[in-house]
């Protein structure tokens, strides 16, 4: 690999999106963590509580030369519903909330300007609500998140709630998915 750049974004539960993300070509990583926490080093215990301020994110180390910044955000946006605060589906409180987390002025304006053009398209009849703000901070979650769908795909939550996103992903962005991750 030539270069990688690295990108945080928070979509609902963390399973979700890493299941989603690992899929990509270009992915060379994805950590399920919090972000934005206002404790330091936060147990998923506590990020449960609302308390420690943090998101469940995912931090994604990719290969720009083969994923854009502005493709991993198009996927982002398609694949959670980014109209719902604190929210996605049955998981509700401010760790579920939809946000990126910007590492630089280039991302913050890629960012500000995809969230734009979703809102022109339509897309979705209420309002986007995510939050684009500045990184501050991403502690990895503990080991037995990572790589939680690959491991437990016969559990009822991967098999009703990750399965159709990463069903999804396969279904309308085919050509950007690793051979080796699907199905």
């Amino acid at each position: 690999m030539s270069q990688s750049d690295i990108a945080t974004i928070a979509g609902g539960c963390f399973w979700c999106t890493e299941a989603v993300f690992n899929r990509l070509k270009g992915v060379v990583s994805v950590i399920p963590g919090y972000a934005a926490s206002q404790v330091e080093n936060p147990s998923y215990e506590a990020v449960c509580t609302g308390r420690t301020g943090a998101a469940e994110a995912i931090q994604i180390t990719y290969d720009p030369s083969i994923i854009s910044y502005d493709k991993l955000l198009e996927i982002f946006w398609h694949v959670h519903d980014p109209t719902t605060l604190n929210r996605q589906g049955n998981d509700a409180g401010t760790q579920y909330r939809s946000a990126i987390f910007y590492h630089n002025d280039e991302q913050q304006q890629h960012a500000l300007a995809s969230k734009e053009a979703l809102e022109k398209e339509g897309v979705y009849k209420n309002a986007v609500v995510t939050e684009i703000t500045p990184f501050t901070n991403f502690y990895p979650a503990e080991n037995y998140h990572r790589d939680y769908f690959d491991r437990n795909r016969a559990a009822p939550y991967c098999m009703l709630i990750i399965n159709p996103k990463v069903q999804k992903l396969l279904k309308e962005y085919r050509s950007d998915v690793k051979e080796e991750r699907i199905g």
